[in-house]
């Protein structure tokens, strides 16, 4: 297929006190999903370092040029991605697991690696909190919502959707910001 749109979803290495890292465990398992055959999806395990998401996201970027991306400028950049959307269509599409919005990506590494990629990829992009393992979800249930997100992020970002949305937001008032999911 010519025109494959390409994602790039990334999840953190053990640290800490941590043996495991739930954000990792779910981007393997939905790489084991896949996104279907429209979508080349590539995923990278990203050290817990800033010089290592420094330089990992800006190649990462520059090597695959996504559609959209899962995680140095101004100091404001909106998210072109209406989470509250996505989030919807998920819970309404009943598998099992529920997703919602959130306004912080967090502290530390997870806030850098999130502005970086909206840097990077001119707002298109979505940082996503992944709760530990058990707690209450398995690696297919994360699989399984990551796959689904990502796929109505998707949606979105088609041409036709896009422009539908854009008239919608000009109307609505909704002040758009940088949304996370977790």
């Amino acid at each position: 297929m010519a025109n494959k749109k390409k994602v790039i979803v990334t999840g953190f290495e053990p640290f800490g006190e941590h043996a495991v890292n739930s954000s990792w465990v779910a981007v393997q398992e939905l790489e084991r999903l896949g996104l279907g055959e429209a979508v080349d999806l590539y995923v990278c395990e990203v050290p817990v370092e800033y010089q290592a998401v420094q330089s990992l996201l800006p190649s990462l970027w520059r090597e695959h040029q996504p559609q959209c991306c899962m995680e140095n400028g101004p100091d404001c950049i909106n998210s072109v991605l209406d989470m509250d959307a996505v989030c919807k269509r998920v819970n309404d599409s009943n598998i099992g697991v529920a997703v919602s919005v959130s306004k912080d990506a967090g502290r530390y590494l997870c806030d850098y690696t999130y502005y970086t990629s909206l840097y990077l990829g001119q707002g298109c992009s979505a940082f996503i909190h992944v709760p530990p393992l058990g707690k209450p979800y398995c690696s297919q249930d994360l699989g399984r919502a990551l796959q689904a997100v990502i796929q109505e992020m998707l949606n979105l970002l088609e041409p036709d959707h896009t422009e539908e949305e854009h008239k919608h937001n000009e109307h609505c008032g909704h002040k758009h910001q940088h949304q996370h999911d977790h």
